[in-house]
């Protein structure tokens, strides 16, 4: 397997795998629109095609002579997601299935691996939550993430065609835009202590998430690169640590010995509760265990700043 296809591969995952499957050794080929990517991020030698995955052209183009896809292009801002719903819809499941149908008409049966999300798991609390255990989606991006692997089922199904969707747990790391609406709380908390600022919660603060360093994110899409097999797997990508945001806040404030205080301000619609995942799927198929605890991952992210 020497030569990979990554859509979305501008974009802040994308551009941190790309660098890494080239210093590997991969040939790479990027397909991205740069509606919220750069092409600034990635390395000259990958091969780059301007295009959106709506576009049937574009995404032929892009699987031709390869020997793997790693679909990541998506609306990933769950805000997006619930005011522009229709377009949003287009891009995270019309445009998963231009891949699949392509895949479907070329017969070529190569590895998919594609980005789903924790949001699937919405409403459930069977913490840990498990890739067995309920799907409850509280948003529109939650529900398009779910028809994915749904999708991706009936794809092996009906065309035989197999695949590996990784759900990502809350993805950080340097070379997250803050000022970006698909970035996630740490970016926009580490903005803010730059600026000095005070750091403002929307809730109480005790709703947690399960925070995943981009590095571990990558290593785990370069073994499921590695762990294709048969069927439509599904598996966590995760610490498996429970972080409250208010906890997230503190250890941020004092890693940066920063003056900034903590405000607290009304919780957001449909917002998930708590979140931690189940890390045996991600060690027994995957071979993998994430090596980057929090408060080392955020100091690394800090540097940034």
């Amino acid at each position: 397997m020497k030569r990979v296809l990554i859509t979305g591969g501008a974009g802040f995952i994308g551009a941190n795998l790309t660098r890494k499957l080239l210093h590997v050794g991969y040939d790479v080929v990027v397909l991205d629109d740069l509606s919220t990517g750069k092409i600034e991020n990635l390395p000259k030698t990958a091969t780059f095609i301007e295009g959106s995955v709506l576009d049937r052209n574009a995404v032929r183009r892009a699987l031709a002579d390869v020997d793997a896809c790693v679909h990541l292009a998506a609306i990933s801002s769950v805000e997006r997601c619930k005011g522009q719903l229709t377009s949003s819809h287009a891009i995270n499941i019309t445009g998963f299935l231009t891949i699949i149908e392509e895949l479907a008409r070329s017969r070529v049966h190569l590895p998919l691996v594609y980005a789903s999300s924790a949001a699937v798991y919405g409403a459930s609390q069977e913490l840990p939550l498990s890739e067995t255990g309920n799907c409850i989606p509280l948003s529109p991006y939650g529900a398009d993430k779910l028809s994915c692997e749904l999708h991706a089922r009936a794809a092996y199904e009906v065309y035989g065609i197999s695949s590996l969707g990784l759900r990502f747990f809350n993805v950080y790391g340097p070379g997250q835009n803050p000022a970006s609406p698909y970035s996630g709380v740490i970016a926009k908390f580490a903005e803010r202590l730059a600026r000095g600022e005070n750091i403002t919660i929307h809730g109480d603060g005790r709703q947690t998430r399960d925070f995943v360093h981009v590095d571990d994110v990558v290593e785990a899409l370069l073994n499921a690169i590695g762990h294709w097999n048969t069927g439509a797997r599904i598996v966590n990508v995760c610490s498996g640590v429970e972080t409250s945001i208010s906890d997230l806040a503190r250890i941020m404030i004092e890693a940066t010995d920063s003056g900034s205080d903590i405000t607290y301000v009304d919780g957001l619609l449909g917002e998930v509760r708590r979140s931690r995942g189940c890390v045996q799927a991600l060690h027994a198929k995957l071979d993998y265990r994430c090596a980057t605890d929090l408060r080392t991952g955020l100091a690394r992210l800090l540097r940034q700043f």
